[in-house]
């Protein structure tokens, strides 16, 4: 299965270096020990943030009258190649793939333990103004530094 968002995958995959390590947990299964398909979402949640921290990308406070813009998620997708299972160790990948005017598109690489591919995915976040719901432009600045790393 070939993800549209993916050209060629041995080089879409060279280009990740940041990842997240997460152990899958018992509750995060089915009766017959695999990881329930919505888990994925979550795992690209917790690497999404800590590779926004590892990039000094905090988010801010929606409680300071100086934030201008806060990242939110427009969309995801996963797209599934392996099954998962209780106790495995997952390294989630992510990269800043494409950098727009108020978006970014965010993409996911997820391995087990054995260095198999389990899933893939993406996702634009958008950055809103946390009083009027509406997406404001990343400055010139942020836009320069994230396209430096797309």
């Amino acid at each position: 299965m070939k993800a549209s968002y993916i050209e060629d995958f041995n080089t879409w995959v060279d280009e990740f270096s940041f990842f997240t390590e997460v152990r899958v947990r018992f509750s995060e299964t089915d009766m017959y020990g695999h990881m329930n398909n919505t888990v994925s979402f979550t795992y690209f949640e917790q690497a999404r943030i800590d590779y926004f921290r590892h990039l000094g990308l905090l988010m801010p406070s929606t409680q300071d009258d100086k934030v201008m813009g806060i990242p939110i998620v427009a969309d995801l997708q996963c797209d599934y190649r392996k099954q998962v299972y209780f106790d495995d160790v997952l390294r989630v990948y992510t990269k800043i793939a494409n950098v727009g005017n108020s978006s970014m598109d965010i993409h996911y690489l997820a391995k087990n333990q054995n260095d198999d591919v389990c899933f893939t995915g993406r996702g634009t976040i958008v950055q809103m103004d946390p009083r009027t719901g509406k997406s404001v432009p990343l400055s010139a600045e942020e836009k320069a530094r994230l396209a430096a790393l797309a």
